[in-house]
């Protein structure tokens, strides 16, 4: 049976939600004033305004989520990874997040260690370094060694975040309702009941486990992609103990030169591991910030934060093979008939909604030759989607393809920050063709 989250005091639960009100409507009104301004009294400057207030308003809202910690800190690590279509100014000043979140005092983390693996520290580990490797919003990481030897990653998962990550969703849904009856354009409650469905499976070690375990079988043939074995003897659903492996943050360009790694086969090789998890094996790694990614030498990946990853049924894989392979043959019947065996439904079911979400879920990037989504694509979007929408509304979307667009939109931004040269139809195609062929073969 599930545990029931951690309870969080009245006054706590009020507090971070007048923080994230109050922080939600600094960031609008202020956005507010500069559109209306431009639009009554010219746009002189208009994109010096926003960038100011762009660099303002990452600033408070890493100053926001440091104090508060939890999903704000989540929600932070995403935005720093769209490099292809955000200001710097944000991405720059939220990325520090990604592996560097202020740590808990070591005497929290010793703590909670004991607690889960029912021992003192020193009898469970032969030597524990009180100084984190990695912090992050859920939990950090130190660097130990077990009895036998062996070096080892320990992921502690701080103690209540249950409760505060539950309480965040709560507060962000109601912000989200609000806004969108101001901007009905803005309109992410969708996404944020996703939300409400993944993180859960983050907040239990024993499913990343699980998830660890299940990636490392399925890329046992490959030598260049790595998934950190996991130590069962020292793992609970809070504490989750695996070897330790080096490497190279994926986004950090000038430490994979200095290492002779080429950051454009870094890119490729990216974009071809996680076709094979999503068209292949229908389970990937749902998490791909920047902070979850290494690189050594070869180069080799490093796949680590297992918590979020996403087990498809066979039927959902195929049908997400038949529409990948639609879109790069730009057969308008298979890309309708795939969108609905996903279980895309339309209000009047024409199919001119379906053809731009195929657009812009790949098909502009490959007839564009564009190995990410750039800001020109996501303008044009910005301004046809909507138009589409309301003339023929999206009335359910699946779940799946939420996880799947976002794990998409988080290696568009990866694949910026690494000059992705990807030929996008030239990867994916011998990939679909195959697995398509395979579904034929199947069938008979």
């Amino acid at each position: 049976m599930a545990e029931q989250p951690t309870a969080l005091g009245f006054t706590t639960r009020v507090y971070r939600f007048i923080s994230v009100l109050v922080l939600a409507g600094r960031i609008y009104s202020r956005y507010k004033a500069i559109q209306l301004w431009s639009r009554y009294f010219g746009q002189a400057r208009k994109e010096e305004r926003y960038r100011r207030q762009d660099l303002r308003s990452a600033r408070a809202l890493y100053a926001a989520s440091t104090r508060l910690e939890g999903l704000l800190i989540k929600a932070c690590q995403f935005i720093a990874t769209r490099a292809d279509i955000l200001p710097d100014e944000w991405v720059i000043t939220l990325s520090a997040l990604h592996d560097s979140v202020p740590p808990r005092p070591f005497a929290v983390i010793r703590q909670q260690v004991e607690r889960e693996l029912g021992g003192p520290l020193e009898q469970i580990f032969a030597e524990f370094d009180p100084r984190p490797l990695a912090s992050a919003s859920l939990a950090q990481v130190h660097q130990a060694r077990t009895h036998d030897g062996r070096r080892c990653a320990v992921k502690v998962q701080y103690p209540g975040i249950d409760g505060i990550i539950h309480a965040d969703l709560r507060n962000l849904m109601f912000t989200l309702r609000l806004l969108a009856r101001l901007e009905p354009e803005l309109d992410f409650r969708l996404i944020a009941r996703e939300l409400l469905k993944y993180i859960p499976m983050e907040l239990d070690f024993l499913n990343e486990a699980r998830n660890c375990e299940t990636l490392r079988r399925n890329f046992a043939a490959r030598n260049d992609v790595v998934v950190p074995q996991v130590d069962h003897r020292y793992t609970t659903r809070r504490v989750l103990t695996m070897e330790l492996v080096e490497g190279v943050k994926i986004t950090d360009v000038e430490a994979l030169s200095r290492a002779g790694i080429d950051k454009h086969a870094v890119a490729q090789k990216l974009i071809e591991v996680y076709t094979e998890m999503i068209l292949r094996d229908g389970f990937f790694h749902a998490d791909p910030h920047p902070g979850n990614i290494l690189v050594q030498p070869g180069p080799r990946l490093v796949l680590l934060d297992c918590g979020l990853a996403k087990d498809f049924p066979p039927a959902f894989r195929d049908a997400m093979v038949r529409l990948t392979f639609a879109i790069l043959t730009n057969n308008k019947e298979a890309i309708v008939a795939a969108f609905h065996d996903l279980g895309f439904r339309t209000r009047d079911k024409s199919p001119e909604t379906m053809l731009l979400l195929a657009d812009l879920f790949l098909g502009n990037s490959v007839r564009r030759n564009r190995a990410y989504a750039d800001r020109e694509l996501i303008n044009e979007f910005a301004q046809a989607l909507p138009r589409a929408l309301r003339a023929n509304p999206v009335v359910h979307v699946p779940a799946d393809v939420l996880l799947v667009n976002r794990v998409m939109g988080l290696i568009s931004g990866i694949g910026k920050s690494l000059d992705s040269r990807v030929n996008l139809f030239a990867t994916l195609m011998p990939y679909a063709n195959q697995l398509l062929k395979q579904q034929a073969n199947g069938a008979e």
